[in-house]
């Protein structure tokens, strides 16, 4: 008989906040998250390179320049996420992972299982945002 796979692990609110489990849950899931981007980059520069860019028809030159221009902006934003995930990575390492960096209260699980490279509780972001849009508004 097959032995059976223990089920999958879920941080839960019943267990002692980032603790070892759940340290290595999200570091799991941010290595996992850091690979894709890797590979997706690897992807867009392989079809960068491909493109030619010596469209004879003028649209389809334009074309070309405005598919390139977009693939260059996502993997822009790809190596910004990519560094958050190394900082995330970083504060796992140094048992702040998890916390918010305004509190220092726990940022909860469902927020960090939803946003892995989040920084600041819900309330705290809330928080920030307003103030950025009153700093906006001036």
């Amino acid at each position: 008989m097959p032995k059976s796979r223990p089920p999958k692990y879920s941080p839960s609110e019943d267990e002692p906040f980032m603790n070892p489990r759940q340290q290595e849950y999200f570091r799991q899931k941010l290595l996992r998250w850091r690979s894709e981007l890797l590979e997706d980059s690897i992807e867009t520069r392989h079809h960068l390179m491909e493109q030619n860019l010596a469209e004879p028809d003028l649209a389809d030159r334009a074309s070309t320049e405005t598919e390139r221009s977009l693939e260059l902006r996502t993997r822009d934003r790809a190596r910004k996420l990519i560094s958050k995930i190394d900082e995330a990575l970083e504060r796992i390492e140094d048992g702040l992972y998890g916390y918010c960096e305004d509190t220092g209260e726990p940022i909860s699980l469902k927020r960090l299982d939803a946003r892995p490279i989040a920084t600041l509780s819900i309330e705290a972001q809330e928080r920030h945002e307003r103030e950025e849009k009153m700093h906006r508004d001036d």
